[in-house]
């Protein structure tokens, strides 16, 4: 199946009334991970890479082996940047074979984040790339992005029309409640304001810090307008619990494909549950 882009992912899921999962990836077993499940389930699926993941394994080394994994699989696959910080990163996962990017101008002013964000729909539409952008903050830590609670703000409706009209992004990530990393309690999410944004702005919505958040939440922000759900942390604890696990169980084992094998099949789990639950199974063909 050729690459394609998370625009092509979202028009269709926002005709059929799904959302599409964003998994980030580290390492190749979780690249594996994340093409298995989308197989398994005949989903459409986003895979990404953050900022921790690219300073980790290099931006040649993540394309490569998501590129590989692509070329080998039947289901429609975007390979997308997370939370890109400037124009040059976004350039650079361009020339990189990436058919997605975002944008997250949402640390500047208003006016600023939208000149970012235009410069860089400017040249993503040239090379037939989409482009997501990030209006309001969402709080938490992701790899190299903190937002203190108290720096954190949610997405203002007006505001997210005005943004949409002036930059011509295809998605856009809205704070709604949500928070990067594990929370210490139940998220409460704001359902109205994202029923308020949805009729206001006529592109797929994205959720980031989804992890966490209880299925029955995930699945209402979805009937209101979601079609992006993020997932990292609950592919992390799933992994590295399983890692846990087996050295637990034999402490003296130094083979890393005993070790790393029983944990890409924990993270394969969890990303099949995920994809239920975003109404995204047996989807792929709807691209």
């Amino acid at each position: 199946m050729p690459l394609v882009t998370t625009a092509q992912l979202l028009q269709a899921a926002a005709a059929g009334g799904y959302a599409v999962g964003a998994f980030n990836c580290n390492n190749m077993e979780i690249v594996q991970a994340i093409i298995t499940a989308a197989e398994a389930e005949n989903a459409p699926v986003i895979l990404q890479a953050s900022q921790g993941a690219i300073k980790y394994a290099g931006l040649d080394f993540i394309a490569a082996l998501a590129k590989t994994a692509i070329g080998r699989t039947r289901v429609p696959v975007a390979l997308h940047l997370d939370h890109g910080t400037s124009f040059e990163q976004v350039v650079r996962c361009v020339a990189a074979g990436f058919s997605s990017v975002m944008i997250d101008g949402s640390r500047l002013p208003f006016a600023e984040n939208v000149a970012l964000t235009k410069q860089v729909v400017s040249v993503a539409r040239a090379v037939g790339i989409s482009v997501e952008a990030e209006l309001g903050r969402i709080g938490g830590t992701e790899d190299n992005i903190s937002v203190a609670e108290a720096e954190a703000f949610f997405t203002d409706p007006d505001e997210a029309a005005r943004f949409v009209a002036e930059t011509g992004v295809d998605a856009l990530a809205v704070a709604i409640g949500t928070a990067h990393g594990r929370y210490k309690g139940e998220p409460r999410l704001d359902f109205e304001r994202l029923s308020q944004i949805a009729a206001k702005v006529k592109i797929p919505l994205v959720m980031h810090g989804s992890s966490g958040v209880p299925a029955d939440a995930v699945r209402e922000a979805i009937r209101r307008g979601i079609r992006k759900v993020n997932i990292d942390t609950d592919i992390r604890q799933a992994f590295t619990e399983k890692v846990r696990a087996v050295l637990a169980a034999a402490p003296d084992e130094i083979d890393p494909r005993k070790i790393l094998g029983p944990a890409r099949e924990a993270a394969v789990e969890i990303i099949r549950e995920k994809i239920r639950i975003f109404g995204s199974a047996n989807r792929a063909n709807a691209v």
